[in-house]
């Protein structure tokens, strides 16, 4: 305890420059409303990252879907896989110029016949967890 010249006690918290002086009055909601702005523009931007990777993988899954597609109209069959429509028999065009990857980076799942449907074909992103047994993959 610090003595005042009056004569009268001084308790720590009394003194300048301590944690009541910083967050007394409005100081402490001005730091509080900035940290809260600070949460909010974070949690949008990551929104915004996931959205955009997630546009990205439905526009690479409608390409390959077009390629294997046209891929199964020249040769009459399924690719083994996505290598095969990269790089076809020397008899037929390429499909893909590169590897499809999706927002993510990741490689994307083919089943070809679909798994419901024997005429079309399952092209499937792990999603941002990049794993399949996570229910957040991209058909």
């Amino acid at each position: 305890m610090v003595r005042r010249k009056s004569g009268a006690v001084a308790l720590p918290w009394e003194k300048r420059g301590t944690w009541r002086q910083l967050f007394g009055g409005s100081r402490w909601r001005v730091a509080l409303a900035a940290a809260v702005l600070l949460a909010v523009v974070y949690g949008l931007v990551r929104y915004s990252s996931e959205r955009h990777a997630e546009r990205e993988t439905l526009t690479v899954i409608g390409e390959v879907r077009h390629a294997i597609g046209l891929f199964r109209a020249h040769t009459g069959r399924c690719p083994s896989s996505l290598d095969e429509v990269l790089h076809p028999p020397r008899t037929t065009p390429r499909f893909l110029r590169r590897t499809p990857v999706d927002g993510w980076g990741r490689r994307l799942f083919l089943r070809c016949p679909g798994r419901f449907d024997p005429d079309s074909v399952d092209v499937v992103s792990a999603g941002p967890s990049g794993d399949f047994f996570v229910d957040d993959n991209v058909l």
